[in-house]
């Protein structure tokens, strides 16, 4: 016990340290950002677009972060303007739902580039898929009256009542200790699944629906591992793969589309959880739609691997 006490506590400070350098300067900038007007000009450039899903113009602002800086540093901005934005649990959700759809893209993408598929058109995908998928939970949602309940975070730390600096500082600084117990006990939870065989038990029902939807069956175990554990271990996986096998075009790009679509399961959408995301948006509407949006590739991409034979 001693021993994984030590372990975990390495392994969480070492997580909320990487956390903090991305999240940090985000916050920071966006506080600065308010001060002169930025955040406001930046969220009206963007409200067109977020009116499209149903979200106020500041959601653009945290989108838009974490499309290029990554999960963290759009959860960095969240925070920082979750008081502005007075979200419904829906649009929180949709909000959530969107990040983890499309974030990190420059980082990301080059590595799926690197595993075989273009990095312009799963770019696309990601982003469109999450727009699509936002308009629709936003469609549905408001035609049912569904999750229309305001969204309250009881651990964020807001400072609403003395917005100088000093307040600021100090609300920042109890969002993010908060955010350390939350990595705390998404390890334990991690650990405890992993334990129990709960992971290894998904990993075995998720494979025969990737087979069902079209996916080379032998890329199937190693995009079900990028899908649980992410992007990054399903690309390297891939990349190794096809440098022992002959995998099509049209195989690469469909596994990594899927990946590039959903990925970390588990850690990713706990993270989204603590932020108030309804489970049914972020994580089952969420993998359902990406499945079905691949089941549509595979029908409509055969032509790849014709081209292909066509030229050889």
């Amino acid at each position: 016990m001693k021993c994984y006490l030590k372990n975990l506590a390495r392994r969480s400070l070492g997580s909320f340290t990487t956390l903090v350098k991305i999240m940090l300067p985000v916050m920071l900038v966006i506080r600065i950002g308010e001060e002169f007007g930025l955040s406001e000009t930046l969220g009206t450039g963007l409200a067109p677009v977020m009116h499209l899903v149903g979200l106020p113009p500041e959601a653009g602002i945290v989108w838009a972060t974490g499309m290029l800086t990554g999960l963290y540093g759009g959860i960095g901005a969240y925070i920082a303007l979750f008081p502005q934005m007075e979200l419904s649990i829906a649009q929180g959700s949709i909000l959530c739902a969107m990040m983890l759809f499309a974030h990190a893209i420059p980082l990301e993408q080059a590595i799926v580039r690197r595993a075989g598929a273009s990095f312009l058109l799963t770019s696309l995908l990601r982003i469109g898929g999450a727009l699509l998928y936002g308009a629709g939970i936003a469609w549905i949602c408001g035609l049912s009256g569904a999750l229309s309940s305001p969204l309250e975070l009881d651990w964020l730390t807001a400072a609403e009542t003395d917005p100088g600096w000093g307040a600021w500082a100090l609300s920042t600084a109890g969002s993010l200790a908060s955010i350390f117990g939350i990595i705390v006990a998404l390890f334990i939870g991690l650990d405890l699944l992993e334990k129990l065989g709960v992971i290894r038990r998904i990993t075995a029902a998720i494979e025969p629906a990737l087979r069902v939807i079209g996916l080379d069956t032998r890329l199937a175990p190693l995009t079900t591992i990028g899908l649980l554990l992410g992007l990054t271990y399903g690309g390297a996986l891939i990349i190794q793969a096809t440098k022992e096998q002959d995998f099509t075009p049209r195989a690469r790009f469909l596994a990594l589309s899927l990946l590039s679509l959903s990925h970390s399961l588990i850690e990713d959408t706990a993270l989204m959880l603590a932020l108030g995301a309804d489970i049914w948006i972020v994580l089952v509407g969420r993998v359902g739609f990406s499945l079905a949006l691949i089941a549509v590739l595979a029908r409509i991409t055969p032509l790849m691997d014709s081209r292909k034979t066509g030229e050889a």
